[in-house]
């Protein structure tokens, strides 16, 4: 199944939304929105294409109802996911989904491209955990690519993998956050393997592992 949303977020006016497929979009709040899923997906085979759009002076708090569930279908295992983001000059956005978990058997592949104007904000926050209550996990992987002001500020790739590299296959959650703009100092954590890495753009990228969801928010407190 093909999903597609798309989102044009404008300054003193209620959001323009366009969807098909497996998500849909509801409005709660005045620049608030929620995706929800309207069938079960992503499943193997599946490709989700989100376009989010803040056009100048405009904010949108953009999350989810409930966690994603990444799941094999019958004949395939991999399933896509891509969002498109674009925001204005002065404008303010915050995409913060509940955790994305990924089945055992599945392989989800996200990748997220951003194009900010050098005056906005941003927040991209995303959490992934291999596996459900007692679940072998499946396979991640996360692409985040980010220009300000034409010009490139990130390019980053993360693998969550359950039966790839013995040393590291203990890790079985992830948390990736860019920030942008972001004054907060370089820090790592003593307990965990958890960093916040200043940027030359002005924004930081956090990056926190841990065997789950809960032991993220640990690492998270660690460099607060």
């Amino acid at each position: 199944m093909r999903t597609d949303v798309h989102i044009v977020a404008r300054f003193g006016r209620s959001p323009r939304i366009r969807s098909s497929g497996g998500l849909a979009v509801r409005q709660t709040g005045t620049d608030a929105l929620h995706l929800i899923s309207t069938a079960a997906t992503p499943l193997g085979g599946d490709h989700v294409d989100i376009t989010v759009e803040v056009e100048e002076g405009a904010r949108l708090r953009l999350s989810t109802v409930a966690a994603t569930i990444a799941l094999p279908s019958l004949t395939e295992r991999t399933s896509t996911m891509d969002w498109t983001v674009l925001v204005g000059a002065g404008a303010d956005l915050a995409i913060t989904p509940l955790p994305t978990i990924v089945a055992a058997d599945a392989d989800l592949v996200t990748s997220t491209t951003v194009r900010a104007d050098p005056t906005s904000s941003v927040l991209i926050d995303e959490r992934v955990q291999l596996g459900r209550h007692d679940e072998d996990g499946g396979r991640w992987q996360g692409r985040l690519y980010v220009d300000v002001d034409d010009l490139p500020a990130l390019r980053h790739r993360l693998v969550l993998d359950s039966d790839g590299n013995p040393a590291t296959s203990g890790e079985r959650a992830v948390l990736s956050a860019f920030r942008y703009p972001d004054t907060d100092p370089a820090a790592v954590s003593e307990r965990m393997i958890a960093a916040r890495l200043r940027l030359d753009c002005g924004g930081s990228l956090t990056t926190v592992l841990g065997r789950s969801l809960t032991q993220i928010e640990q690492g998270v407190t660690d460099l607060s």
